[in-house]
């Protein structure tokens, strides 16, 4: 790939880069390069151009000493290296935006992640309630499509996750379960069913969101496992698959209310193990902010949702 120019990183001290001449903006466009998995991508989004990407990028890994991309293959990859960084990249960044804004006198948000429907029905009143007891205190909830929601990359401070905790150095409280539903095409064969179970979905091939998704084949007992998958990256894409009838899927109850799509119907999985919702954060960073939205969350929680949602 012409981005790479041959570069080759060399231990750090020895390489034609310094560790003092890093500024924030080499950060800004490793964290681009990785999130958008292309030059070209992070030099739209950065306002670049390509080659100045580059340059940046190879300034950087050239100061450290390490290689944090792999260029070899056709699409860019992070090596460990760069997986490595990234978090702690993401970390030193949103560090120094916070103090921006403290610098200014804003104040900082609490920003709060979910990979798919949020807190569900409860999302809503907890935004609304949120605002008026805490106007000092933005609440920024930002949909992220990984397992964590960004948590782990320090996009956010906590997030609203469904199932297991998916990395390790998370903490987490347990809100409430969810029931599951299968997404079916709305002029299909099971889409007039008052409700399913999951050997109905097993000769079909299903939608498996890979990046942010919770559901995987192993949600079948071995003897009625389908075969056939499709494979998506996101929420609006798992959709457009269903209502193509290329595929069948399963969620959680709350997509069903969060994610209405015309062209699919969500049908009760009577055999289907619930599923928990969690607040999650990352060890070690539940200051006061995070303890004032769990107690409100389970007092929406008691209160129950609105229509709203």
């Amino acid at each position: 790939m012409s981005a790479d120019s041959g570069h080759r990183p060399r231990p750090a001290g020895t390489g034609t880069g310094s560790l003092r001449t890093l500024e924030i903006r080499h950060l800004r466009c490793f964290l681009a390069v990785a999130e958008e998995g292309s030059f070209t991508r992070a030099a739209i989004r950065l306002r670049l151009t390509q080659p100045a990407v580059s340059r940046t990028l190879a300034a950087l890994e050239g100061a450290l000493g390490v290689r944090l991309v792999d260029r070899s293959t056709h699409h860019l990859a992070l090596t460990p290296e760069g997986h490595a960084f990234r978090d702690r990249a993401r970390a030193a960044v949103t560090a120094f935006e916070d103090a921006l804004a403290t610098g200014r006198g804003a104040p900082r948000p609490l920003r709060i992640g979910h990979p798919w429907s949020a807190l569900g029905p409860y999302t809503t009143p907890l935004l609304r309630r949120w605002r008026a007891a805490h106007p000092d205190t933005p609440l920024e909830l930002l949909r992220i499509d990984d397992r964590t929601a960004g948590l782990t990359r320090g996009l956010v401070d906590a997030a609203f996750l469904r199932g297991p905790l998916p990395a390790p150095g998370l903490e987490s409280v347990r809100l409430y379960e969810e029931g599951q539903v299968a997404a079916v095409p709305s002029d299909g064969p099971l889409a007039d069913r008052a409700d399913l179970r999951l050997a109905d979905l097993s000769d079909r091939t299903i939608a498996l969101n890979t990046v942010s998704g919770l559901t995987s084949l192993e949600l079948w007992p071995a003897a009625i496992r389908p075969v056939s998958v499709v494979k998506v990256a996101n929420t609006d894409d798992w959709l457009n698959a269903i209502a193509a009838d290329r595929a069948v899927g399963v969620s959680a109850t709350a997509t069903a209310r969060m994610h209405p799509h015309q062209g699919v119907v969500y049908v009760p999985l009577a055999d289907a193990p619930p599923v928990p919702v969690l607040l999650a954060w990352r060890t070690g960073t539940d200051g006061p902010a995070l303890h004032a939205l769990l107690a409100l969350v389970r007092t929406v929680l008691t209160e129950g949702g609105d229509g709203g949602a």
